[in-house]
């Protein structure tokens, strides 16, 4: 745990006199503690006299003070608890008085509010301040980097055309809220070597308190059944306490008054969280300082992903407008849409029985519509999103390493929040080992103990993603039973006359099916959540690292299979398998595998992608910001029963809604599932990269109000890159290849238009006219079975459909013809050509692009050699004084040898 050893340090350097802690020891836990080194009587007669003067004064004390009632101590972190009535009252009063006595043993100072100066009448507060005995401890044990010298390197903010970005920056006092340092680890004995000019600002407040929370998390409250129980977190967990957070420096609608120090909780609010600013940078060291790096990285990230989709936006947009422009030159739709051609070719039936003969221009509009999405820039857009997102990833090595350097994370270690033991793990080890590293005995739980719940764990997550597959079978047969009913319903309204041009069962049917599959979706996700933590929890992983991964992959697991399970159907499966008019396939020989339209399945997978994509983002945006503001609300209602009472900052803060341990992860979990609809399927929605920027430039401003607004603070963490995200993100950027490679070849039709240009067009001067008459395959009426043929006669005696198979009066009629062989061929080459060429390209540019750029590599080089030279300087200059008082000592005690012999000599 290593606080008994900090402890002894502390005792051994003479920090605290003993009859100081013989003081604080006989304190009750509702009295306030000092570090002074008076005498007890004095610190007692001071406290008597605070108590006192705030019992006259204190309507004069300000809500919005963030110290202790001396005005002097500023509060770092709170604990909150309420007296429990049960039978374990006793038991949680006496953890409660351990785990203060600890606390304050540890050099802490605690202030206890009591119950009746709460707004509610029930809450205790036990305000917590570190003073800087304990702060420059802990930030050595901690290994906190702090500056030593004002670096001399100039800042890299001098980019192309920067005089243009001018009303994208902030001010330089919020973009830099300090200047750059050289910095080493902090160390005690080394205090004369850091720029300390103000103790109480030295460390900044994300540091305070970090170092507050890692001695909350390892101060012992007791021993139970021969345990020793130390942490916040059980304490937390038992209901001892009912929240530990750490204060806001101030409100956020207004800035903070002399004493108080500089708010930047106001500063983040107008600079950052405001929705007029979307235009803006982002203040990312004011994050940092304020958030820590593990928050502030995720917003680095954000943004920067923010930016590069800027670019995938426009080219998607020049895309479509392509499309737009080129939309009434498509020979295809034309001939669609032409009465002498479209309209008088008679498609089959798209149902058994109640579905009737159709004629081809009835699909005009959708014909048009498709080609907005499937003509020539298609495969270029594929191309280069393979391009972009191998850029991406490169570009964000590079960012990551340049934010290593900034923030000082060059030689980061693991936080050691992250690897301490869960106390759920401990709870439910009944066996002890020695650890390899630390040579201690540690809790351990056997591998036989965990094989069930693995096993346990594996079958419920197939479940639920069988769930998921089952539940869009259920749309697939929602879509393929309500098709049939669309089609009779619209044909015998004569009041859907006008409608049927652009409403067809297709599209009707499409539409309906994809809104429901996205509900479907929303309603799964809401379950799995609270089962994915669950069963993370039944596998009892050893620290919060282990938990954070396994619940990653089960999430990721899940979500990717919920939210584009249907896409991939349509994409890659459905009209694949429908068979021909007389032999048709059948989904559980009951209904009629689905058809694409004679333009292709690419419009209706634009749509099942437009709709989830978008619902997803827009009710995920609405969730964030409306869910923490209504229940702030209701509690803040609930809470304010006597306005006349003190409504401290305290209880402010303490009203709002937690964010919680996994916040970040639910956030990264949304970013990368858009990552996904982004790439994975772009080929067929080229407007995807232009939603999700929109989404974003909305996300950011949300996510930084409703953290400087809606949340307490989230306690400070170290992170120096966004962990096993990025892993997850380079198999997406992979997958997205042969994604879009698939789609281009099978679901859009440009190939086939290909090859009947080059091998089967005999039309020099319009060489693609014909080729709708082409990809239409004959069947002869006749041939149709009894049970699926429409019950009226007709004065046609064939029908088309959408293949490529022999005439009824061929040899082999209905069999695939040479042409389908063709199409294939074409197709199976253009995917091994396009992977080729695009992951040829993403390596050679994965290989060009160095990790580290090469500024950054010597900016390390530099600061390295820089603080090497300056702690040599300082031991060598310490050395020379202590030198110097050794020779003047000894030439003192020379002189003093020489008088006593010379007065030896003289009285002899």
């Amino acid at each position: 745990m290593g606080d008994p050893d900090v402890l002894e340090m502390v005792q051994e350097e003479g920090r605290r006199a003993s009859r100081e802690e013989r003081f604080f020891e006989d304190l009750s836990s509702r009295e306030s503690s000092f570090l002074i080194s008076e005498e007890p009587r004095s610190a007692k007669r001071y406290n008597l006299f605070l108590r006192r003067r705030l019992m006259f004064k204190k309507d004069e004390q300000s809500k919005d003070s963030i110290f202790f009632r001396d005005g002097i101590r500023q509060i770092d972190f709170v604990l909150s608890y309420v007296d429990d009535i049960k039978k374990e009252a006793e038991l949680k009063a006496e953890r409660r008085k351990e785990f203060e006595q600890n606390l304050r043993k540890t050099g802490l100072e605690l202030e206890i509010e009591d119950k009746m100066n709460s707004e509610d009448g029930k809450t205790y507060f036990v305000k917590i301040h570190a003073p800087w005995e304990v702060l420059v401890t802990y930030a050595e044990v901690l290994g906190i980097k702090m500056p030593i010298k004002e670096s001399d390197i100039p800042r890299a903010d001098k980019i192309p055309f920067s005089c243009m970005l001018g009303p994208l920056k902030l001010p330089r006092n919020v973009k830099h809220p300090h200047a750059e340092y050289f910095t080493a680890q902090f160390t005690r004995h080394r205090q004369e070597l850091f720029l300390i000019e103000d103790e109480s600002s030295f460390f900044p407040s994300s540091s305070r308190n970090r170092i507050v929370y890692y001695i909350l998390s390892r101060c012992p409250f007791g021993i139970e059944d021969g345990k020793k129980r130390f942490g916040i977190e059980r304490l937390l967990n038992s209901h001892t306490y009912s929240s530990a957070f750490p204060l806001h420096d101030g409100q956020y609608w207004k800035p903070s008054e002399p004493p108080n120090p500089v708010n930047k909780r106001y500063t983040l609010c107008q600079n950052w969280a405001r929705f007029s600013y979307f235009y803006k940078e982002q203040p990312f060291n004011l994050i940092r300082d304020y958030y820590g790096e593990k928050i502030g990285i995720y917003f680095v990230f954000l943004g920067f992903y923010t930016e590069m989709l800027f670019f995938a936006a426009i080219v998607g947009l020049a895309c479509f407008i392509y499309g737009l422009l080129s939309m009434h030159d498509n020979s295809s739709s034309t001939e669609i849409c032409d009465p002498e051609i479209g309209g008088q070719i008679i498609m089959c039936p798209l149902c058994d029985v109640m579905c009737d003969y159709w004629r081809l221009n009835s699909t005009c509009l959708a014909s048009k519509f498709s080609h907005l999405f499937d003509n020539e820039s298609t495969v270029f857009f594929a191309i280069f999103m393979g391009i972009w997102v191998t850029l991406f990833l490169e570009f964000w090595k590079q960012r990551q390493a340049r934010l290593e350097y900034e923030w000082d994370l060059v030689d980061f270690e693991e936080e050691q929040q992250q690897l301490q033991l869960r106390p759920e793990f401990e709870a439910m080890c009944t066996h002890r080992k020695i650890n390899a590293v630390t040579k201690e005995m540690e809790p351990y739980l056997p591998l036989c103990s965990r094989i069930p719940w693995y096993f346990l764990s594996g079958a419920t997550v197939t479940l639920w993603m069988s769930l998921v597959i089952a539940c869009m079978v259920a749309v697939i047969v929602y879509r393929l039973s309500v098709f049939a009913t669309f089609a009779s319903f619209m044909e015998s309204e004569a009041s859907l006359k006008h409608v049927r041009s652009f409403l067809t069962p297709q599209i009707t049917t499409s539409l309906t099916g994809s809104c429901l599959n996205f509900i479907v979706i929303l309603i799964l996700n809401f379950f799995y959540e609270r089962i994915s933590a669950w069963i993370t929890k039944m596998e009892i992983p050893r620290t919060h690292q282990e938990y954070e991964s396994s619940l990653t992959l089960k999430m990721f697991l899940f979500q990717f299979v919920n939210f584009y399970s249907s896409c991939f159907y349509v994409a890659f499966f459905k009209g694949k398998f429908v068979g021909y008019p007389g032999k048709y396939t059948y989904l559980f020989n009951v209904w009629r595998s689905e058809e694409c339209d004679p333009g292709g399945c690419l419009v209706e997978l634009t749509t099942q992608l437009t709709i989830i994509m978008t619902g997803k983002q827009v009710f995920g945006n609405i969730k964030e910001a409306i869910y923490p503001l209504v229940l702030n609300w209701w509690r803040r209602r609930k809470a304010r029963t006597n306005s006349e009472k003190l409504y401290s900052r305290w209880e402010q803060d303490h009203d709002l809604e937690t964010f919680g341990s996994l916040g970040l992860f639910y956030e990264y979990l949304e970013t990368v599932i858009q990552f996904g609809f982004v790439t994975l399927f772009v080929a067929s929605f080229p407007l995807a990269p232009l939603l999700a920027l929109l989404n974003n430039i909305i996300e950011i401003r949300v996510d930084a109000w409703k953290l400087t607004t809606q949340y307490r603070r989230p306690v400070a963490a170290k992170a120096h890159s966004i962990g096993v995200w990025q892993d997850i993100l380079y198999g997406m950027a992979v997958l997205s290849v042969a994604t879009n490679a698939f789609i281009v070849a099978f679901t859009s039709d440009m190939i086939p238009r290909l090859v009947y240009y080059y091998a089967y067009s005999k039309n020099a001067i319009q060489p693609m006219k014909g080729y709708v008459n082409n990809s239409l395959s004959i069947f002869l009426i006749a041939d149709f079975p009894n049970h699926t043929v429409p019950s009226e006669k007709r004065d046609f005696t064939t029908c088309r459909y959408r293949d490529y198979r022999n005439p009824p009066d061929h040899e082999e009629k209905y069999f695939h013809s040479m042409q389908y062989w063709h199409v294939l061929a074409a197709k199976m080459t253009f995917i091994i050509i396009m992977e080729h060429v695009v992951f040829l390209m993403k390596f050679l540019l994965a290989w060009m692009i160095p990790d580290v750029p090469k500024d950054v590599v010597e900016r390390i080089k530099r600061e390295k050699l820089m603080t090497v030279k300056i702690l040599h300087d300082f031991e060598l200059n310490k050395l020379k004084e202590n030198l110097r008082m050794n020779s003047s000592d000894f030439a003192k005690h020379l002189m003093i040898q020489e008088n006593k012999v010379h007065l030896a000599k003289s009285a002899t």
